[in-house]
């Protein structure tokens, strides 16, 4: 079963049981998957079905910075419920080893000795997380610890 299937099973599954929350989640999931699914002209594939709900959690994460900023606990608390439905649908997260192992390898790679080269190794070390869940901004500070920026 692809991941926009499951969406769909979950959806009815969030209606039957009540769960108001979940369900509003999981609804603007499958609106942002339709829509990239419009944009492309074609239904997703499952990986770029992952893209679409890294970019969702990615918008939860920033909008939590915002709220918490604003006092908003609210909010704060909405979104990280959102989040907590969206990442069911992700593959696991890269744990901290696999992502110094990872930074570690296209360093030695590219040959990269200053903060200069940040992007070089950036651009080598995301193939080698594909298929694991890594967070960007992570992955870049951990490039930049490496090289002592």
């Amino acid at each position: 079963m692809g991941l926009t299937d499951k969406v769909n099973k979950d959806i009815a599954a969030a209606m039957k049981a009540k769960d108001a929350g979940r369900l509003s989640a999981l609804r603007m999931a499958k609106a942002a998957i339709m829509n990239k699914g419009v944009e492309k002209g074609r239904d997703l594939e499952d990986a770029e079905v992952v893209q679409v709900i890294t970019g969702l959690v990615k918008q939860r994460r920033d909008s939590i910075e915002q709220f918490s900023k604003a006092g908003r606990s609210d909010l704060v608390d909405r979104e990280t419920a959102e989040i907590a439905v969206l990442t069911e649908f992700l593959p696991p997260a890269a744990t901290p080893e696999e992502v110094d192992t990872a930074v570690a390898a296209a360093i030695a790679e590219t040959g990269a000795t200053s903060a200069k080269d940040v992007g070089k190794v950036m651009k080598a070390v995301m193939p080698k997380l594909a298929g694991k869940n890594a967070d960007g901004r992570t992955i870049n500070e951990a490039v930049r610890r490496k090289l002592g920026a």
